[in-house]
């Protein structure tokens, strides 16, 4: 079936069920900030895997294809500069380019886009992809669509830097391992269609209420458990976690399970981060039959995580830092470059060698360094390189 081509207007959250993000029912979003900042502050001068882990020897050299010279400004993604990242690649790059000077202005990847469209950047970076809006504003100004190349595999355990999401729930339940449509089941509702990666509507990916999985013996568990109720947990849908569980496994749909129990971060009484992932697990931890989404490092005692497989039949692929390095796990977040480039045209050669520069084995080992997000794969690098020809 045809799909709609992108419309203005808004996106309706489906009614849902929000819990309390805060002992007093609300948190002050200035205070919440200063918070986030020290918790990224601390994670980003730590290491978490040694660079020697990776083999990036199969990955190409920086080899300029032409000395460029002036002025790049980069606009977005925080955490770069959180963790010294940035810096590292701009004295590398600079050190074979060294008539290139960079402006960052790495805020926040909320900046990123609009920045790019407005004309202030000429890369805007992101470590969550591109929100409907961004894209529709950017095809609103140009009449074409941005150019995404991704910069870097996410973390596997590192909160923030884009870390990939696992599917737990209690050590008792026995269950080992779900598809996206058995998940699309629990975590999603009846819907008339879906936002698809081309960020039309789609028709042809509704469902009806027959295909929604509610109790614990729809997915065959027998005894005890076959009448039990499925109780879901998960982030605020405006975060971009749950954007990454909706995109792929509701089909693009913001219709979600009516039971669900969403938890946004907020700060304690001691002024220390609770997350909203560490918020589901901690519920998962006491409740039996419930399931949620969120990082591997939130991961208790009395929870497990589970094998996912996007296609019916498997590969079932279990969440490991292996798994979330080779791309494999289904689950896995990204980094991203947005460029603007007419079609047709060639990209800006500074532009174009600072991109090489980050897909090749210099730019990669640098992100090994740094300990947080992963390199790409050999595989994964050069299907990101053949976008800037």
């Amino acid at each position: 079936m045809s799909a709609l081509k992108i419309a203005a207007g808004l996106l309706l959250l489906p009614a849902i069920l929000f819990a309390a993000s805060a002992p007093s029912g609300s948190q002050d979003a200035l205070e919440l900030q200063k918070t986030r900042e020290r918790f990224v502050r601390e994670r980003g001068a730590k290491t978490f895997y040694p660079a020697d882990r990776f083999d990036l020897s199969g990955l190409p050299a920086y080899q300029p294809e032409e000395q460029v010279s002036g002025k790049l400004r980069i606009w977005g993604n925080n955490y770069l500069a959180d963790s010294g990242l940035a810096q590292v690649w701009e004295e590398e790059f600079r050190k074979v380019q060294p008539g290139m000077q960079i402006e960052w202005n790495l805020k926040s990847a909320a900046t990123a886009l609009g920045a790019l469209w407005a004309g202030a950047a000429d890369i805007g970076i992101t470590g969550r992809g591109i929100l409907w809006s961004e894209r529709l504003a950017f095809q609103r100004e140009y009449d074409y669509d941005v150019t995404e190349i991704v910069s870097s595999t996410g973390s596997y355990n590192v909160a923030g830097w884009s870390n990939a999401l696992g599917i737990f729930v209690h050590k008792d339940n026995p269950i080992s391992k779900l598809t996206f449509a058995q998940l699309d089941g629990i975590f999603g509702a009846a819907r008339e269609g879906g936002w698809g990666p081309d960020f039309e509507w789609h028709r042809d990916v509704a469902r009806g209420p027959e295909k929604n999985i509610r109790t614990w013996g729809q997915l065959g568990l027998t005894g005890e458990w076959k009448d039990k109720p499925i109780n879901p947990y998960g982030l605020n849908l405006r975060y971009e976690q749950s954007l990454r569980i909706g995109n792929p496994i509701l089909m693009g749909s913001d219709k979600w399970n009516e039971r669900i129990k969403l938890f946004a971060n907020f700060t304690d009484a001691n002024g220390k981060l609770i997350t909203a992932a560490q918020q589901v697990m901690e519920h998962l931890d006491e409740d039996r039959y419930g399931i949620g989404y969120g990082g591997v490092m939130n991961l208790t005692p009395r929870t497990k995580a589970l094998a996912i497989a996007e296609k019916d039949g498997g590969p079932y692929v279990p969440l490991t830092l292996e798994t979330v390095h080779d791309r494999s796990y289904p689950l896995i977040g990204e980094t991203f470059f947005y460029v603007n480039r007419k079609p047709g045209t060639p990209v800006d050669p500074k532009v174009r060698e600072f991109i090489r520069y980050i897909l090749s084995r210099q730019g990669q080992q640098a992100v090994a360094r740094d300990g947080k997000y992963l390199p790409l794969t050999a595989s994964a690098l050069q299907d990101q390189r053949r976008k800037l020809d």
